[in-house]
């Protein structure tokens, strides 16, 4: 099992963790013009790049959100941290 670090609990099982979404990925708005293919393409569609990656997860045990940095290959984790916290 791999253990993902929480930036507000610390190391933690990655059974505590959900994805929620690949950084930098933007909602469509207005959500009353965007059509059906936009939003399905939005929910459903991602890049799952092989290698290095920047994403948004869920610690569901505090219920924060963070940034992770890690390699999808080596399964390395490079950096986490608060949302808006500076590199």
């Amino acid at each position: 099992m791999q253990r993902f670090p929480c930036p507000f609990c610390g190391l933690r099982d990655e059974t505590e963790f959900h994805f929620a979404v690949e950084a930098g990925k933007h909602r469509p708005e207005p959500a009353s013009e965007v059509s059906d293919r936009a939003w399905s393409r939005y929910l459903y569609i991602n890049q799952a790049p092989k290698g290095k990656a920047r994403e948004i997860w869920q610690h569901v045990t505090c219920g924060e959100f963070f940034l992770l940095e890690r390699d999808t290959v080596t399964r390395e984790i490079t950096a986490s941290r608060e949302l808006g916290a500076k590199q």
